[in-house]
């Protein structure tokens, strides 16, 4: 159970994330941003099945064509007539050739169904990957300085930043999540296809969102320094602000002793 990804848990907590952004963020286009994840990330699964299962009309198709092939290599073969002197330089070449293009053949026509499982699983990785850019663009311009120095001089093209430190904070770990969901989705066609050209792009992709990743969280962590900042500033202030303890007045013991005791007598 735990040895293998789920594509519907997966899926589910694609759902969750987008419950929360929409939640938190109403209208952003991060919001639509995860909505077209969790589209794709439901295609994936049927995309998976496709690719998980044998397909035997490829395979009849191609042993259709391998035994065609067969049948019409014998049928010239017997035409072919044999010399008593052997085979010229010319026909061994000949020979050599159609042996070499036959055996071409046959591994394109064994190779198909691969060829074609590795194409479709290509094109699903590439929409993972443009989604990873996608989420990067949008986490472009929250630079967590500016809210951490106060609005300065705007030019007619500075972005809009209306988000607090704590909304901000929010939407940088929504973005690492979905970054990190995206790579999830891209080792399940790993788990199902062990094709060297796919494990490789399914590398890729991990490496490009643990790099965005990486970037998100240095924002994150800037703004969770600057808040701790305050925080403890102002714990400082608040008991800097503090009056002092009031101390009781204690009334001065009696001349010639303390409380309680009779003054000592000078002897006679």
């Amino acid at each position: 159970m735990y040895r293998t990804l789920d594509p519907e848990k997966t899926i589910a907590t694609l759902k969750t994330l987008s419950n929360r952004i929409a939640e938190r963020f109403q209208g952003a286009s991060l919001n639509r941003v995860c909505s077209e994840l969790l589209a794709v990330a439901e295609e994936t699964t049927g995309r998976i099945q496709w690719v998980s299962r044998r397909h035997a009309g490829i395979r009849l198709a191609v042993l259709m064509v391998v035994g065609i092939a067969i049948w019409l290599g014998l049928f010239l073969f017997r035409r072919v007539k044999i010399h008593t002197d052997g085979f010229s330089i010319e026909e061994l070449e000949a020979a050599t050739n159609a042996v070499v293009l036959i055996g071409a053949a046959l591994y394109f026509l064994f190779s198909l169904e691969s060829r074609i499982k590795r194409r479709r699983v290509m094109s699903a990785l590439n929409e993972l990957r443009a989604i990873s850019h996608v989420i990067d663009m949008h986490q472009l311009t929250k630079d967590p300085s500016h809210v951490i120095a106060g609005v300065g001089e705007r030019t007619q093209s500075s972005p809009q930043r209306s988000l607090t430190p704590f909304q901000l904070t929010r939407y940088l770990d929504y973005c690492s999540e979905m970054l990190s969901l995206i790579g999830k989705l891209a080792a399940l066609y790993a788990q199902s296809d062990s094709d060297s050209v796919v494990m490789q792009a399914v590398n890729e992709i991990e490496t490009l969102t643990n790099g965005i990743s990486r970037k998100i969280w240095q924002k994150i962590m800037i703004l969770d320094n600057d808040l701790t900042a305050e925080s403890e500033f102002a714990k400082q202030t608040s008991l800097s602000e503090m009056p002092p303890p009031a101390t009781k007045n204690v009334p001065e013991p009696p001349a010639g002793g303390g409380p309680g005791r009779l003054p000592v007598s000078e002897p006679q």
